[in-house]
């Protein structure tokens, strides 16, 4: 199920908001989210509820397990902890990355590795890793062991943000899992928020990807220049969208139901260096990394040698994390050579630009790393991103009898740009939000409109995509 949905709209949401706000003992609350969030997975997957419920098990026992050792016997607890980031990562290998690995070997070793085709568990990548986090947490002492099993399935599991993210750390959760409160207020900024993010997914994301299909699901041979570049953009918008889109719903939902979701976008596309970008895109990902991977290796507090390793190591694992695929490594070391560079010199040399300059420049970047993203075929993928750098014409015309939904992407750019910068938000805060007067019901009208409006393009049966749904 996803939040776009009529489903989820019409009839999960308004059921669960049923059964949960009309009780007051939190214990009965957490109940009703741990189940409303085991049947929102099991809605198209009902097999895959037993990976994500031995997920939670394994996290629960080894977490007790982990701090009641730890003190007394301390390598016990240190094997208990390997033992269950084993486990954890075994999971995501066998589901996520099993395949790609053994057909890569198969191509070099003198016999051949059964490979079993599996469909991806949903979500697989997020909450394995908010597992990982808390087990981490766990060991190092930063958290205690969560002693109540709902408690803790129901940070693992929770709906808002169980399919694609933000990834929550366990502490920044942990006293809203015992005590939390939903005002008037509250309810009511996280239906605006939901709103918001559906009216980016539906209005904007989706009519751009109209556009980036169009290009991309073809060969390079197909488009020109121009075109290509204009999915490029498409694209671009697309995954932004797309995916910030479902972090505001998200975090809408947790904002109604008590929860505070840390951000996980601050408008990337405004970044005027590589290293802003990542400080701007999926926030909880990176910092992720940064906190458990990146630091704990040294960071860039070391020789330079080790530092580089570092850098590669961390992109090549975000690569990975992304999709088993060799676009997706070559996506993460992409951005990891762009950083790299920007350390050494790079951004010393650009400081001096002008500030549109930078900002053009480390859009171009990103753009480029979207087509990389996109394209799985290393064959195509060489093939478009030649003909992005060496001039190729097309029929542009052709769009309008062969695609002409593609059209409106292009009329759609504008507003997509648009909303990409803080300038609405800006607008918003400053003449609606804090209005209680004409400017706030005019606010609450345009949500109104928006939503009304989504719900339309939901019943036509327009076109839904979820990129980050399969990760």
């Amino acid at each position: 199920m996803v939040f776009s949905s009529l489903s989820f709209l019409f009839f999960f949401l308004p059921l669960v908001c049923c059964l949960y706000f009309p009780i007051s003992n939190l214990k009965w609350r957490n109940l009703v989210l741990f189940t409303a969030s085991i049947i929102f997975y099991a809605w198209e997957e009902p097999i895959y509820v037993l990976v994500i419920l031995a997920t939670m098990l394994v996290a629960y026992l080894f977490g007790l397990l982990i701090e009641i050792y730890k003190e007394m016997y301390s390598k016990l607890a240190l094997f208990y902890f390997i033992l269950s980031i084993f486990t954890c990562i075994f999971f995501l290998f066998y589901f996520k990355y099993q395949r790609f690995i053994f057909s890569n070997l198969n191509l070099i070793l003198p016999f051949q590795i059964p490979i079993k085709e599996l469909i991806l568990p949903v979500g697989i990548s997020f909450y394995t890793f908010q597992v990982l986090s808390y087990l981490i947490d766990v060991y190092q002492g930063k958290v205690q062991a969560q002693h109540n099993f709902i408690r803790l399935g129901t940070y693992i599991a929770l709906f808002p943000q169980l399919v694609a993210g933000p990834i929550v750390r366990y502490e920044t959760i942990e006293q809203e899992l015992r005590e939390r409160h939903s005002s008037i207020a509250d309810i009511a900024n996280g239906l605006r928020r939901f709103i918001l993010g559906l009216g980016k997914k539906l209005i904007l994301s989706n009519n751009m990807a109209v556009l980036a299909d169009f290009v991309f699901n073809q060969a390079p041979s197909a488009s020109g220049t121009v075109l290509i570049w204009l999915g490029a953009v498409a694209y671009t918008f697309q995954i932004y969208f797309d995916f910030s889109g479902y972090s505001d719903m998200a975090i809408g939902l947790g904002q109604m139901f008590g929860f505070h979701f840390l951000e996980n976008f601050r408008y990337p596309l405004i970044a005027k260096s590589i290293t802003d970008f990542w400080r701007r895109w999926h926030i909880s990902l990176s910092s992720w990394f940064r906190d458990y991977i990146y630091i704990p290796l040294g960071g860039n507090r070391c020789s330079k040698f080790k530092w580089i390793r570092n850098i590669l190591i961390v992109w090549l694992l975000t690569g990975l994390w992304h999709g088993a695929n060799w676009n997706y490594i070559l996506w993460g070391l992409y951005f990891g050579l762009w950083l790299m560079l920007e350390k050494l010199f790079l951004l010393k040399l650009t400081e001096k630009l002008p500030s549109i300059l930078r900002w053009l420049f480390t859009l171009f970047v990103i753009i480029v790393s979207w087509v990389i993203f996109r394209v799985e075929d290393m064959q195509a993928l060489l093939g478009f991103l030649h003909r992005m750098f060496v001039y190729a014409p097309a029929d542009l015309s052709r769009i309008a009898y062969e695609q002409p939904d593609a059209v409106y992407a292009l009329c759609y750019m504008p507003l997509a740009f648009s909303a990409s910068l803080p300038a609405f938000n800006k607008l918003y805060r400053r003449y609606f939000a804090q209005s209680q007067r004409l400017a706030g019901v005019i606010a609450d009208l345009m949500f109104v409109i928006i939503l009304f409006i989504c719900i339309i393009m939901l019943m036509s049966n327009s076109y839904n995509p979820f990129i980050y749904y399969r990760f």
